[in-house]
């Protein structure tokens, strides 16, 4: 298992944001709304890419946001890990990156003919891909793309499984210990399986919802696909 993500403490909220998909304009309303200050921790969960319709400004607006919020965390999702992988690059099924919304990343950086796509990539944008982490862990929630492997411990977790597993880890409960937050599998509304699991992929992409989870405070932040009213909602963690 490659990079991985050391717990560090925060004085100030938690905020988890599931999978955007080239949505940029939900993802600046729903930045707005949360308004992050300097001493809270931000962390996305992959999926910043593909079938929606502006991946390269979720990409800039994403790294801008980090210059402004230090204590930012890019988690890798499946996405940009076939994206890296279809330009060479460490990754994986990199044969899949243009039939799972592909394309329309790549239109977005203006490129027409997907054989000399690398050239249209800016290299602030790829060194963005290369850094994005495995897993982050925050007090005792861990936050990872797709899920774990419920029969293993946090060591033993695979890359590949923390950026595909969907059924295995969502049907079970596992021993970690930890609270997971994951995105990747599309549901209408947020997953909560306490102690063990909260999903906040609420299918943007595909005329849902984007959410955001504020973990001090049992906060849930959502904006309807095409919307401008974010609404705010509370929840129960514990």
């Amino acid at each position: 298992m490659r990079r991985r993500v050391k717990t560090s403490p925060a004085s100030g909220r938690v905020f988890v944001i599931g999978d955007i998909h080239g949505c940029a304009r939900e993802l600046e309303l729903m930045l707005d709304e949360i308004s992050a200050e300097d001493d809270d921790v931000v962390i996305f969960l992959g999926d910043y890419i593909d079938r929606g319709p502006d991946s390269r400004r979720v990409i800039e607006m994403l790294i801008d946001f980090k210059k402004r919020h230090s204590q930012t965390v890019f988690l890798k999702g499946n996405h940009e890990d076939m994206m890296l992988s279809y330009f060479g690059l460490p990754g994986r099924h990199g044969d899949c990156f243009l039939l799972n919304g592909g394309f329309s990343t790549l239109q977005s950086y203006g490129v027409s003919d997907p054989q000399h796509a690398l050239e249209h990539i800016p290299q602030a944008h790829l060194e963005f891909l290369k850094s994005l982490e495995n897993y982050k862990l925050q007090t005792s929630f861990l936050c990872v793309h797709a899920g774990i492997r419920p029969s293993l411990s946090l060591e033993q977790q695979s890359e590949e499984d923390m950026l595909w597993i969907r059924h295995e880890f969502i049907l079970s409960p596992h021993s970690l210990g930890l609270t997971v937050i994951f995105g990747h599998t599309p549901m209408r509304e947020v997953m909560l399986d306490l102690p063990y699991k909260i999903g906040i992929d609420t299918g943007l992409v595909y005329g849902g919802k984007l959410s955001c989870v504020e973990l001090s405070e049992g906060i849930l932040y959502q904006l309807a696909k095409g919307g401008s009213d974010v609404k705010v909602k509370r929840l129960s963690l514990r």
